[in-house]
């Protein structure tokens, strides 16, 4: 029966272990489930024979807080979380959130800003000797200079500010046990500077080695368009085929990253995700409520990794790759068996996918030889000619899965990439998607529909969108199915004006949607659209980039997508106004708000004609009551 990792000196006393090999600490309440990087990790681990506890959310008042587990005898492995820790504690508009869904109960404060930082900080100061090796999302994308929407600043590589020795970047699993290895062989962490997928702070440049090199910490801090010049390099060289090491000079010292890790092989893959999770929180959260993250991917399945989507928005792929990784049909369906027998399951399993569902191979067949291509994208700006889009195998997959005991039905919830599957010319899987694996709405994401915006965001053209909604439309009148789509949009993104956003409202006004919620847009590390909302530059082009930075300006764009709402009122006649769009005020079927009734005439003759009908029918009621 599969068992928890430890978490309590009394758990790694019941092992009858007296040393740990290695401490994970991490910025989440643990989950031991496969969606969850540090459960991940430490599995991993643990099938390797090393001897692993996680200490979950330490307070950081004092370095002896990281001492209750004991001191390891390999090192000390550090993550913020699954998300950035940034991001878990703030939104779009900068305000605390109110709710921790990585946190037992929910409960905010569990965590320092910059977790990876704080924690790598105590260790240094607790055990200065001690190998400290940070990975996660959060470090793996503040990995070189970067920018900090939260505090409004350029930050230094997260190596310079942490002081830790080594930074494992993507998913991980590949390079934790070889730098478990080689300390376990007796290595010096400061030996281990030519691991693929890791980075590393130093005072002098390794020489006879070629290397890229970016544009500087002092370059970056005095001219802002070197940011963008240091993403387009730096993301040039992330494809473990041909990319070359990386260089930056920092604050203080050179941060040098070396090229990415080769992909997970299918066995690899399988590895991973058959490891003995338990799929649950720990039982010390019971009487919290647990750990709402869960209940989001408790019943759903990882079938791929990467994603060649590139969404400029979105980065993704700088952490997991571009060349898709995935699972065997028996490696998932042996998870879904496993589903079924969860408590709480109910017969349907929530999700089969990953970054996008409909990517289960490598978009050409080159890839997997000589890298993915330096010099364009797989769907951007249209479908490559050698892209490989056949839904075959994910097809194969759902059927397998349907049939799977136990189980009632299949939904897919991750991203579907409506140009990829347009693209399939043999069209088989629209009719497989609505016909059983729907609940009667797909959300999809066009992002915008205005090109300018769109050629930023790196997403397909609005013809496109509407080519896939007349398809999804005419299929489901065949199916005899009641089912809908639901689009995600974007405000605020680098290259979309106030005009833009208006061609935006007028588009959702013509297809009859109200969104309920809105994202907007959030500059977080390590994405290609931060570098233009930092830069003002688009990196791929060197073009120049509007950027709505002003929180009234993000507010208004924010607006006119729900300008029906009563409450936006007010800021969607500003947005109208200050763009000469007034022809959209009126009573006309293209307007988007109705004239104010006391501000102009015609309101006037309304209000006037309406007090003399309520004076006249006031009066009239007025005698009536008095016989």
């Amino acid at each position: 029966m599969e068992r928890f990792l430890p978490i309590s000196l009394e758990e790694i006393a019941d092992r009858g272990w007296e040393q740990l090999d290695f401490l994970f600490i991490s910025g989440d309440a643990y989950v031991d489930h496969p969606s969850f990087g540090p459960a991940v990790i430490c599995r991993v681990l643990e099938s390797q024979g090393y001897k692993v506890a996680l200490l979950c959310q330490p307070t950081w008042d004092k370095p002896e807080n990281f001492a209750v587990l004991g001191k390891p005898r390999l090192g000390v492995l550090i993550s913020g979380g699954n998300l950035d820790s940034m991001l878990c504690h703030y939104t779009a508009a900068k305000k605390p959130r109110s709710v921790d869904k990585y946190t037992a109960g929910g409960v905010m404060g569990k965590r320092p800003d910059h977790a990876t930082v704080v924690y790598a900080q105590m260790v240094k100061q607790l055990w200065p000797q001690m190998p400290v090796i940070i990975g996660g999302i959060e470090a793996s994308l503040r990995r070189f200079v970067h920018f900090d929407y939260w505090e409004n600043k350029l930050l230094p590589s997260i190596l310079e500010s942490s002081g830790a020795d080594l930074l494992v970047y993507g998913m991980g699993e590949k390079q934790i046990v070889e730098i478990a290895d080689y300390l376990s062989g007796g290595a010096d962490v400061s030996d281990m500077r030519y691991i693929r997928g890791t980075a590393y702070a130093c005072d002098e440049l390794p020489e006879g080695e070629e290397y890229v090199q970016l544009p500087s910490w002092k370059a970056i801090r005095d001219d802002k368009k070197f940011f963008a010049q240091a993403y387009h390099l730096q993301s040039q060289e992330q494809d473990p085929f041909y990319g070359k090491p990386v260089v930056q000079r920092g604050q203080n010292k050179f941060i040098v990253q070396n090229p990415p890790v080769f992909p997970l092989t299918q066995k690899e893959m399988d590895a991973v995700y058959d490891l003995p999770y338990v799929r649950k929180w720990h039982p010390s959260y019971d009487t919290q409520g647990g750990v709402a993250a869960l209940e989001e991917v408790q019943f759903s399945i990882v079938s791929c990794r990467g994603c060649f989507g590139s969404c400029a928005f979105c980065a993704i792929h700088a952490h997991q790759g571009r060349i898709i990784q995935a699972r065997s049909h028996e490696s998932i369906l042996r998870e879904a068996k496993i589903i079924t027998q969860l408590p709480g399951f109910k017969g349907y399993i929530h999700d089969v996918g990953g970054p996008t569902a409909n990517f289960r191979h490598p978009s050409c067949s080159k890839q997997l030889k000589y890298g993915v291509c330096k010099d364009r994208q797989c769907l951007f700006p249209a479908p490559c000619p050698n892209l490989d889009a056949d839904h075959s195998d994910y097809i194969e997959l759902l059927a397998k899965l349907r049939a799977v005991p136990g189980v009632k039905k299949v939904f897919i919830r991750s991203g579907i990439r409506y140009d990829y599957l347009l693209a399939d010319k043999k069209q088989e899987f629209l009719d497989v998607l609505c016909r059983y694996h729907i609940s009667g709405l797909l959300k999809i994401a066009p992002e915008h529909i205005a090109p300018p915006v769109l050629q930023r965001m790196g997403k397909p053209g609005k013809e496109v969108y509407l080519k896939f909604m007349r398809a999804y439309a005419k299929k489901n009148k065949e199916l005899g199915l009641p089912q809908y789509l639901v689009p995600y949009f974007i405000s605020s993104h680098p290259g979309c004006t106030l005009n833009n956003a208006i061609e935006l409202a007028e588009f959702l006004r013509d297809i009859k949607h109200q969104p309920e919620q809105v994202q907007d847009f959030i500059p977080t590390p390590g994405s290609a659209a931060t570098a233009m909302y930092y830069s003002g530059v688009d990196p791929a082009t060197g073009e120049s980039v509007f950027v709505a930075r002003n929180p009234h300006d993000k507010a208004m764009q924010r607006a006119l997508m729900q300008y029906r709402n009563p409450r936006n009122r007010k800021m969607v006649l500003e947005a109208l106004q200050k763009a000469g769009r007034m022809d959209l005020v009126g009573t006309g079927p293209k307007c988007l708000l109705a004239p104010e009734k006391n501000n102009n005439r015609y309101g006037e003759a309304q209000g006037r004609t309406r007090s003399k009908f309520s004076a006249d029918k006031n009066s009239s009621r007025t005698k009536k009551r008095r016989f």
